[in-house]
C-alpha cells in the first residue's frame, strides 16, 4: 500500500538514482534527457504515484497543459448543435492524445467577452481554439493577437486585416456543388436560405451557391437564416410567400433544412416532387428524416482535430504528429480547407417533366 502522504520529487529522484535535477527535466518534459535516464525516472514516478505540482511545474516550463475552446454563442446553441459538438468532441480527441487538457468556454455578450478575454490573457492557457467568430460581436481575435496568445481559428478568419491561422471546410465548394445539383435536375426556380452575414460560413456559401448557379442566380429567392431550425423554417416560410412556386431550394445548414421541411410541408409541398431540399453539414439525423436529406457532407470532427494540431505546431512542436489521416506537416502551415463532398439522397430528383394532355 502506497502512502498517503503526497510523493516528493527528492523521493522520485533517490529512487531512480538521479539527481533531482535530472528528474525535474524529466517531469517537465525537457527532452535533452538521455533515454536510460529517462525510462529511470518515469518507472519511478509510476511506482510511488507521484503527482506533479501543478503551480511549480507551470513556474519552471511556463506552460498550463491547458488548452482553451472559446465559442462566441450561448451554451444552448453550442450544446444544442451538431456542428459544435464535433467540434468539441474532434478538439477532446487531439488535446487528450497529446497528455493536455482542455476548457471549453462561450462567450456572447460583452461581458461574457470581457470575462473570456481576461482568463485567456492572464496566463491561464497555452493557446486558444476560436469557433463561430463573429464579425460584429467579435473583438477576441485582435485582443489574443495583441496579449500574444496563441490562436487558431475554425473558419476563415472573418475580420479584415486580421491574420490568424484557421482550418475551414470548402464552404464556397460544397454550396457550389449544391447548386449545381439542383441545376442539373432540371429545377429552374432554386432558392436559398442562408446563413448570418456576419460569419464566413454564411459568407462563401451564400457565395458558392451564386457561383454554381451562374445566370440562373435570382437574388429575389435568396433569404437570411441563422444556421437554426426555427431560423430555417421562419426564413423558408417568407421566401414562399415571394415565390410560391419555388421548385429547388438550398438550405445553407442541415438544421436549417429540417426548419425548411416543415414550412415546405406546411405549405402543402411534396419533397422532392414539388420541390428538391440540399443542406450542408450531413449531420446525423440527416440520413433518417423524411425523405432523407440530400447534403455537403463537412469533415467537422477533423477540422477540431486540425485545429489542435496546428495549434501544438507553434506551441508545443514536440507534442504536434507530422499528419493527420493524410493531412500533410502542419508546421509551417497557416491555414488549411478540408475538402467536402455531395451526399445524394431521397430528397432530390429529376424535375418532373408534365404528360401531355391526350
Amino acid at each position: 500500500m502506497r502512502n498517503a502522504t503526497r510523493v516528493s520529487l527528492e523521493q522520485v529522484a533517490a529512487h531512480a538514482g538521479v539527481s533531482r535535477a535530472t528528474a525535474s527535466r524529466v517531469i517537465n518534459g525537457v527532452p535533452t534527457v538521455a533515454s536510460e535516464l529517462r525510462t529511470r525516472v518515469e518507472s519511478s514516478v509510476k511506482a510511488l504515484g507521484y503527482q506533479p505540482n501543478l503551480a511549480a511545474r507551470t513556474l519552471v516550463t511556463r506552460r498550463t497543459d491547458t488548452i482553451a475552446l472559446i465559442a462566441s454563442e450561448p451554451d444552448i446553441r453550442v450544446f444544442g448543435d451538431p456542428f459544435f459538438s464535433k467540434i468539441v468532441r474532434g478538439a477532446t480527441i487531439e488535446v487528450g492524445a497529446a497528455g493536455l487538457q482542455l476548457v471549453v468556454m462561450m462567450a456572447q455578450t460583452p461581458e461574457d467577452m470581457a470575462r473570456v478575454r481576461r482568463y485567456v490573457t492572464s496566463g491561464a492557457v497555452d493557446g486558444v481554439l476560436l469557433i463561430s467568430e463573429h464579425e460584429s460581436v467579435d473583438p477576441l481575435p485582435p485582443a489574443l493577437l495583441a496579449a500574444n496568445v496563441p490562436l487558431v481559428i475554425g473558419g476563415r478568419p472573418m475580420q479584415p486585416g486580421v491574420v490568424v491561422p484557421y482550418v475551414d471546410n470548402d464552404n464556397v465548394g460544397g454550396a457550389r456543388m449544391a447548386a449545381e445539383h439542383l441545376r442539373s435536375l432540371g429545377r429552374t426556380t432554386i432558392g436559398t436560405v442562408t446563413g448570418p452575414q456576419d460569419m464566413t460560413a454564411g459568407l462563401d456559401r451564400l457565395d458558392g451557391f451564386r457561383e454554381g448557379l451562374g445566370d440562373a442566380f435570382d437574388p429575389d429567392l435568396v433569404e437570411y437564416g441563422n444556421f437554426t431550425q426555427e431560423g430555417g423554417e421562419a426564413a423558408t416560410k417568407r421566401l414562399l410567400a415571394r415565390a410560391p412556386h419555388l421548385d429547388a431550394l438550398f438550405a445553407a445548414s442541415d438544421l436549417t433544412a429540417l426548419g425548411a421541411l416543415k414550412a415546405l410541408r406546411d405549405a402543402g409541398k411534396h419533397i422532392p416532387e414539388d420541390v428538391a431540399l440540399v443542406g450542408f453539414d450531413d449531420i446525423e439525423v440527416a440520413g433518417f428524416t423524411a425523405p432523407p436529406l440530400t447534403t455537403v457532407r463537412q469533415r467537422t470532427v477533423l477540422q477540431g482535430r486540425a485545429m489542435v494540431r496546428l495549434l501544438l505546431a507553434r506551441v508545443r512542436p514536440d507534442l504536434s504528429a507530422n499528419h493527420l489521416e493524410g493531412i500533410p506537416d502542419l508546421r509551417g502551415v497557416n491555414h488549411l480547407v478540408l475538402s467536402v463532398d455531395m451526399v445524394v439522397r431521397e430528397s432530390t430528383a429529376p424535375k418532373a417533366v408534365p404528360t401531355p394532355a391526350p
